[in-house]
């Protein structure tokens, strides 16, 4: 049966989120390195989150053992990603960023197949992802850009979105549905992830004096607040209902994308691009129409 309504509107206000990150990125690296922008983004979502927490009452976890697997999930959702992107749109551009980043699904699907996180995927499911991709691939086209996939930059982004993936299904196994409210294991994630990059931000150019404009401020901003905090609620909550599922949220970003440079810049939409969005709709519905994994159980 079709996943709820309310999991489906969380999935698009986190697809809106995230959606819009890489244009808030490439406007940062204006005046701030990828470490900057990656550490400042954590500490200001650990930030809200930490202010919400307080103000709903709400405590930290206390168990060792759970803060060790939050300690891995936050290197490889957050600080390994979050920074390999913004590496990576140093030198390619957004648009590639943004179809590499698409392979998420497909790293996530392959990593729980293999660590038995989900044993037997149904056929819907497996061509829902498929269909996803294909819908990515038209809407960016990046055969008009293959040179850009396999540099330095492209392996980055590959890597970032591999990171992903073992992300979700590590969060899935050890973190969800334990007792703990997403809230909470977001914020304490955040935390983690902030003082792991706090550490290593010296020895990676994040020293050198950033150039704070009124933009770069904004992007910052953006990204740390809304793209990061409250984006990680949301996310923990889609991982908690649906498990490795989720993580076809990034099959819906290159739609937002679309759609915010059509209503804000005026950009074109080609008709390879509005087929590309049906086509990520189709794949993104099909993977979404199997049984709630709590009714399954």
């Amino acid at each position: 049966m079709p996943i709820g309504t309310a999991s489906t509107l969380r999935l698009a206000a986190l697809a809106l989120l995230w959606g819009s990150n890489f244009l808030w990125i490439a406007i940062a690296l204006r005046g701030t390195t990828p470490t900057q922008i990656t550490l400042t983004r954590l500490a200001l979502g650990a930030l809200v989150l930490l202010a919400v927490t307080r103000a709903q009452h709400l405590k930290l976890p206390k168990q060792p053992a759970l803060w060790f697997h939050l300690t891995i999930a936050a290197l490889f959702a957050n600080v390994i990603p979050y920074t390999l992107f913004a590496i990576a749109e140093q030198h390619i551009t957004s648009s590639v960023t943004g179809v590499i980043n698409a392979t998420t699904p497909i790293w996530t699907a392959l990593f729980a197949i293999t660590t038995a996180t989900d044993r037997h995927p149904s056929p819907l499911k497996l061509t829902g992802l498929l269909t996803g991709f294909l819908g990515t691939l038209l809407i960016f086209s990046p055969w008009q850009s293959a040179t850009q996939i396999t540099t330095w930059g492209g392996l980055a982004a590959l890597t970032a979105a591999a990171s992903y993936g073992i992300s979700y299904v590590y969060m899935t196994r050890h973190l969800t549905n334990r007792g703990h409210p997403p809230l909470t294991l977001s914020t304490a994630q955040l935390i983690t992830a902030t003082t792991q990059l706090a550490i290593i931000t010296p020895f990676t150019g994040g020293l050198h004096p950033p150039n704070l404009t009124w933009d770069v401020l904004l992007a910052l901003t953006t990204l740390g607040t809304l793209g990061t905090g409250a984006a990680y609620v949301l996310n923990y909550r889609l991982i908690t209902d649906e498990g490795t599922t989720a993580s076809t949220v990034n099959y819906l970003l290159p739609v937002v994308a679309v759609i915010l440079g059509a209503v804000v810049l005026s950009e074109p939409l080609t008709t390879p691009v509005t087929a590309g969005m049906l086509v990520v709709l189709i794949g993104v519905a099909l993977t979404r129409r199997i049984s709630h994994p709590h009714r399954r159980r």
